[in-house]
């Protein structure tokens, strides 16, 4: 369970993961060993699984973003979707969801072209009986996984 002060440390690492304890301790109002402790405490309780960076996509080439709708034959299993869309190095998020669709995924791509072909090899596994794609124009709110 985290209190305020570890959400405010949360929110300083979501930010920037690369501040140093003193330099979060300093927003937070608490020592560097006092932040170090309570993030490593976090770290053991399972709340922080790891420290990463944020990449821009499109700098790196992946100009296209889309949300495909999946729907699928029969009854699917999680695990078999998850093993398709896992080798697929576009698929950014899939997730199964309530309603007439049975899977999301959130795809990047290189452009259109790029996209198409991903959404045709998408539709092309054996469990899938049809896909909607929704192309993004902007994205308008990307939140850290963090708590407010």
């Amino acid at each position: 369970m985290t209190d305020a002060l570890d959400s405010a440390i949360l929110r300083a690492l979501a930010a920037d993961a690369r501040a140093t304890y003193a330099q979060i301790g300093a927003q937070v109002a608490l020592s560097a060993p006092a932040v170090k402790r309570r993030v490593d405490r976090m770290r053991d309780d399972g709340v922080i699984r790891g420290f990463t960076v944020r990449l821009d996509p499109a700098a790196l080439g992946w100009q296209t973003e889309a949300f495909v709708e999946i729907y699928c034959q029969g009854s699917t299993s999680p695990a078999t979707m998850r093993a398709a869309v896992e080798q697929y190095p576009e698929v950014v998020t899939a997730s199964t969801v309530t309603g007439d669709v049975d899977l999301v995924v959130q795809v990047r791509a290189r452009d259109m072209r790029h996209l198409e072909q991903v959404v045709e090899r998408l539709a092309a596994e054996p469990f899938v009986s049809r896909t909607r794609s929704t192309v993004v124009l902007s994205a308008l709110v990307r939140r850290p996984d963090v708590t407010p």
